[in-house]
Order: C-alpha cells, then sequence, then structure tokens
C-alpha cells in the first residue's frame, strides 16, 4: 500500500470513528432506559400549504448501529432513502400515522399531529414500554414517555422515526404531483415556494391543500 492509500485509509477511519462517537452520544436516553422496549417518535409536515402531516414510530433493536443516522433534515434525499431501507431492514417494529389536510383542518395542526403519532404507535407489532418523543407530549397515550428538545439530534429512535416518517411524506407528495400538477409538490412538497404559490393562486386550492394555511393567497 502506498502513502496515499495509506492516508485515504487513514482518514477513513478518523471519519468512521468520529461517527461512532457521535452515535455513541445520541443512544444517551436509549442507555438510560435500557432493558425496555424503547421507541422513538418524531413527525414532518407541520408546516406545508398542503399534504398530510405524518409520523413515524421506530423501535431499533439495543445497541443497533446505523451510520450516519441523523435529524432528517440534516441529511440528503439520497441519504434519506438509503437510510430508510437500513432502518426498516433492522427495526424490531415500525409504524407510521398520518393526519390528512381536512382533519388538519377540522381539528388544527396541533391535534392531528397528535392523532398521527397515536396512529403510528398503534401500527407497532411490538407495544414499545418508554416512547421518546420530539419535544412533545402525546395525550390519550398511556404509555410512559419522555419528551426531548430537538430530539431528532440527541437520539437514535427519534432519528429514525424522523427519517422514515420524512421520506413516506417526501415520496406521497411526489405521487400527487403526477396527479395534480400545476403546484410542483414533487419538489417542494407542499410547503410555500414561490412556484407553489404561483400555482395556486392561478388555479385555485386542490383536494390536498390545507384551506386553514391558505387563506392569505387565495380569495
Amino acid at each position: 500500500m502506498n502513502k496515499r492509500e495509506e492516508e485515504k485509509r487513514r482518514k477513513q477511519e478518523e471519519k468512521l470513528a468520529k461517527e461512532r462517537a457521535r452515535l455513541e452520544a445520541m443512544r444517551s436516553y436509549e442507555r438510560e432506559y435500557d432493558g425496555k422496549y424503547i421507541c422513538g417518535i418524531d413527525e414532518v409536515g407541520r408546516g406545508p400549504l398542503a399534504g398530510p402531516v405524518v409520523a413515524g414510530a421506530v423501535i431499533l433493536p439495543k445497541d443497533c448501529e446505523i451510520l450516519w443516522v441523523n435529524d432528517s433534515k440534516k441529511l440528503s434525499e439520497k441519504k434519506r432513502e438509503a437510510l430508510y431501507d437500513e432502518i426498516m431492514a433492522k427495526a424490531v417494529a415500525t409504524g407510521i400515522g398520518m393526519a390528512s389536510p381536512a382533519r388538519i383542518d377540522e381539528i388544527n395542526i396541533l391535534n392531528a399531529t397528535y392523532e398521527a403519532m397515536r396512529m403510528a404507535i398503534e401500527q407497532l407489532k411490538v407495544r414499545p414500554e418508554v416512547l421518546l418523543n420530539d419535544a412533545v407530549t402525546i395525550p390519550k397515550v398511556d404509555i410512559f414517555q419522555v419528551p426531548i428538545i430537538k430530539g431528532d439530534e440527541k437520539s437514535v429512535s427519534i432519528a429514525a422515526a424522523s427519517i422514515i416518517a420524512k421520506v413516506t411524506r417526501d415520496r406521497l407528495m411526489a405521487e400527487y404531483d403526477g396527479v395534480i400538477p400545476g403546484y410542483d409538490f414533487a419538489s417542494n412538497k407542499g410547503y410555500g415556494t414561490k412556484r407553489h404559490i404561483e400555482g395556486l393562486r392561478e388555479l385555485g386550492p386542490s383536494p390536498i391543500h390545507r384551506m386553514t394555511f391558505i387563506g392569505k393567497y387565495v380569495v
């Protein structure tokens, strides 16, 4: 092995060691509740003008190593897709819950988020004993909960939940773009980009718009 190859390998090993140290720090809450089924909960899609709010629930095996798992917002689409497959393959159980735009309009975004989270928990094939939640305490759930501010940066379980929720919702919005053209849903995922708002003003609301979110854009 020449010097260039040695240097490349050294840098790769350093990068891997740094990543494993980061993941170890992200397991602090999981270690605190060692021996129990621990479920990470997170949601995506509170802010968009269109589409559902989606919640993910993930129970990982003890000391499960999924390199580069992180807050889904900090990852590229390609990386999220790869991690989604790895999470789904390695997890003890996963669940997805959704609340539709109509439901968001009916009960408001916060209550719709809680509803989606409860649905995600119900989808799990294993009942968790501890819920690690990103920032919130979910009403009407009789499982011990630990709300963690910026939890998707501090817990591997919550980060994994954020990834499966994000990938699920992004795929769904891309599908909607194929049947509801004119709003650029595949690119903006329902968020209020310039092109989305132009489409909204030109075409009016689609069946997946949140009417309580778009009042200032439509007459």
